[in-house]
């Protein structure tokens, strides 16, 4: 499976995730070269991340990074 590259922007007001396809690799080194030389080119903000994501089609990468997680469960909490 390949390695797809985005631009997550959160909206300020809304809180709503958009991605933006940047590219997509075939080994982990070469992705994670290309995120690390985003990231320098341009600093992250609270408004603007980028992101890498393990996954079999563009969109379901797409769809894993701008998804909110749910909190995790607490297990054992007695």
């Amino acid at each position: 499976m390949p390695y797809f590259i985005f631009e997550i922007t959160t909206h300020p007001d809304s809180g709503v995730r958009t991605a933006r396809y940047l590219d997509v690799y075939d080994k982990f080194r070469d992705a994670k070269q290309r995120v690390k030389a985003e990231r320098e080119a341009n600093p992250e903000t609270e408004e603007r991340v980028v992101r890498m994501a393990f996954a079999k089609t563009q969109v379901e990468a797409e769809k894993l990074l701008t998804t909110p997680r749910e909190g995790q469960p607490i297990i054992n909490e007695d």
